[in-house]
């Protein structure tokens, strides 16, 4: 039997491959509203007490205060580093800097067996995207923004090779405003893609990153594929410079206004942000989270005759480069229309090793089974559903190790002398004055073996044993804690 089409083989043809690819774009469609967009957002050097939504007077985050109203703020949330790198290698992998000999600010780099937030997203389909401060490896193999001090062949470690479809990047920190220019641009360009641009790079740093970040999410959404974009600020860093507009808003404040001015800016930016998603329909299924890398920089500037920095950690003892929670607990809120409540506040602590695993539980993606995380799935807390987390934070900075457990913390200077091992409960004694250690020796024993315990495994990890590639070798020997006290305190 002989059948007869209506219509010639090619005109079929075309009309089965269009049913295909209708139908293909369909269920892409379903696929990507089913997986909410995510957005990470940090800034540099912001101190609990910055923002308008923690309490802050002068300072004007108008849409930050509208995101923690329409979202949560998590009062009690740890950057775990007391510096730059450290935090940014935990962001990015659920795990502790130490794991990966990230100790402090532009030493070690980002291993590219970390299994990340990029690579975890982009194998489930996602476009991924990193715009603003990287400081997690060189950007070039003969360069660096550090000059000598830093080897560009040992610690080549970009983000276009670490998981990335889209960057635009600069090494370390930039001036916050005409950012390829001036000192801090010296062997520090932006890198867009790979390769070093002086296009668009004059005037707020946080215009310049967001008219990258913008163009990506649209292109994303043209393609109807859900996307990632971390967003790092650069401010309030140093050299901290604000341009014209904001310092009129801030007439009368002397070189604070520039301090107040860049995180007004990034406010603005936000705002951006946030009105080009709704635009393009998927705001309400875009996760936006926001914080700090650490807390503020120091009081007194080196140079004495310059006035007194204007950043403030709150009520917290410390700031940069302290393990008290000054230097630690950052601002925070997550905003997910529907998804999680608004206006609410939690004292629940966490911290930026929980991004991975929670971001993996929201999107459905899989976390790696056997590699080893120190932070947690906070969905449910968000969510409403448990109130409490289940691990400790740790944390490590020179000769400090520190553990949050609950409501207390535990500080230790030694690994076998506990003279000077400190004990807070940082529910009744915010600004850690009281020690608690002699009232309770058992806690004390308890998280102190914990603590160390932990940082057996770091140890380990740091020799690459987490790692299926065995010719991985750590760039530097692994930093033990001082086997007898230390006189110095934080």
């Amino acid at each position: 039997m002989t059948f007869h089409l209506p219509f010639s083989l090619p005109t079929f043809v075309c009309c089965l491959a269009s049913f295909v690819l209708g139908n293909v774009s369909v269920v892409c469609s379903a696929k990507a509203a089913n997986r909410p967009n995510v957005v990470l957002m940090m800034c540099d050097d912001l101190g609990w007490g910055d923002t308008g939504f923690n309490g802050n007077q002068i300072i004007q985050t108008p849409e930050l205060d509208a995101m923690a109203r329409d979202g949560t703020v998590l009062d009690h949330f740890y950057s775990v580093g007391p510096v730059c790198s450290p935090t940014r290698a935990s962001f990015l992998t659920g795990r502790h800097y130490f794991r990966m000999g990230v100790w402090s600010a532009n030493q070690g780099h980002l291993p590219e067996q970390e299994f990340t937030l990029a690579r975890m997203l982009n194998s489930n389909g996602y476009a991924t995207g990193h715009f603003g401060k990287w400081h997690l490896g060189t950007l070039s193999r003969t360069i660096s923004a550090k000059g000598k001090k830093r080897r560009p062949d040992l610690h080549y470690a970009p983000p276009w090779e670490r998981d990335y479809d889209a960057s635009f990047v600069t090494e370390s920190a930039v001036c916050t405003w005409d950012p390829g220019i001036g000192k801090r641009s010296r062997n520090n360009p932006y890198y867009e893609n790979g390769v070093p641009t002086d296009e668009n790079v004059l005037g707020c740093d946080s215009r310049v990153l967001m008219d990258r970040a913008v163009p990506f999410i649209e292109e994303a959404v043209e393609r109807d594929q859900p996307f990632l974009s971390v967003i790092w600020f650069h401010a309030p860093h140093e050299d901290i410079q604000a341009g014209p507009e904001y310092l009129a808003q801030y007439e009368g404040h002397g070189e604070a206004a520039h301090y107040y001015g860049c995180i007004t800016a990034v406010d603005d930016q936000i705002r951006r942000l946030r009105k080009k998603l709704t635009e393009l329909g998927v705001a309400d299924n875009t996760l936006l989270f926001f914080c700090s890398d650490n807390g503020p920089e120091g009081g007194v500037p080196k140079d004495r005759t310059k006035t007194r920095r204007a950043g403030s950690a709150g009520e917290f003892s410390g700031r940069k480069r302290s393990v008290l929670d000054g230097g630690v607990r950052v601002p925070a809120l997550v905003h997910w229309p529907g998804e999680i409540p608004a206006g609410v506040r939690l004292d629940v602590p966490m911290s930026v090793m929980d991004l991975l695993p929670t971001v993996a539980a929201i999107t459905g993606a899989d976390a790696m089974p056997d590699r080893l995380l120190d932070g947690e799935n906070v969905l449910p807390i968000l969510k409403g559903d448990q109130l409490k987390r289940e691990k400790s934070i740790p944390f490590r900075y020179g000769e400090f190790a520190c553990l949050v457990r609950g409501k207390h913390k535990l500080i230790i200077q030694s690994r076998n002398d506990g003279s000077r091992d400190r004990l807070f409960d940082l529910q009744s004694d915010v600004t850690e004055s009281n020690n608690l250690a002699a009232e309770h020796p058992d806690l004390v024993q308890f998280m102190r073996m914990e603590l160390l315990g932990f940082l057996d495994s770091a140890k380990t990890s740091h020799a690459g044993q987490d790692y299926e590639s065995v010719s991985f070798k750590p760039v530097d020997r692994w930093r033990p804690l001082p086997k007898k006290k230390s006189s110095s305190t934080q």
